[in-house]
């Protein structure tokens, strides 16, 4: 049988590469993924967050915006979690004072970084995520967090329906299995986004060179 590579080769798998205002979306990297035996707990969730400081760090340091999003339920049951949490339940735990709900240790935000709160897969789906990067300028959205398969692949897709660039940071992003994790990356890489290293996206951050240290702050 023909490989995917050779299936999709002059087909799909086009490249868009950075734009000129980039900004760092780091997605969910929460406790609750990374605490052995905890449901959500994913070991390429546990090897992504190690990674992630140094892009973080260069994106801070380029100036340009960081913005982190975390799931959190706040009606009673997570009913504002909708068909989601029926469809995975597991999700339930995303609850205010459950420390899995937490942001992980490293990658935490920074004073005045913008925290979307989200009910869903997508950053973008029911936030106001879109119209903050139109209104900021923003024309390519850099992916760290997890997961891969889930909240990464749901952003990805909403990120280019939305007219951005999506760039997928490859070490920076984890699931709880390599099959689903690989899959997913490979099938973004191919119709949605660019999958590229972090060393890549770290190199093309510190390029950027802009007005981005007054837009990152909040008023």
């Amino acid at each position: 049988m023909q490989s995917a590579e050779s299936n999709y080769q002059g087909v799909w798998g086009n490249r868009i590469g950075f734009g000129q205002r980039p900004a760092l979306l780091v997605i969910d990297f929460l406790k609750g993924y990374t605490t052995e035996g905890a449901p959500l707990y994913a070991p390429g969730v546990v090897e992504a967050v190690a990674q992630t400081p140094a892009l973080i760090r260069a994106a801070r340091e380029a100036g340009i915006p960081v913005i982190h999003t975390r799931i959190l339920y706040l009606a009673e049951n997570c009913a504002d979690g909708g068909m989601w949490v029926k469809k995975s339940p597991v999700m339930k735990g995303m609850v205010e004072g459950n420390v899995l709900a937490e942001f992980c240790d490293g990658v935490e935000p920074a004073n005045g970084e913008l925290v979307i709160v989200k009910q869903y897969a997508s950053a973008f789906f029911g936030t106001s995520l879109a119209s903050h990067l139109h209104a900021q300028g923003i024309d390519t959205v850099i992916m760290a967090g997890c997961s891969t398969s889930g909240c990464i692949r749901a952003t990805a897709v909403d990120a280019v329906q939305h007219g951005f660039r999506g760039i997928v940071v490859r070490d920076c992003v984890g699931d709880r299995h390599p099959d689903p994790h690989n899959a997913n990356l490979f099938d973004i890489d191919s119709k949605y986004g660019d999958v590229v290293s972090r060393e890549e996206a770290i190199a093309e951050v510190a390029k950027v060179k802009s007005d981005f240290p007054t837009l990152s702050k909040t008023p």
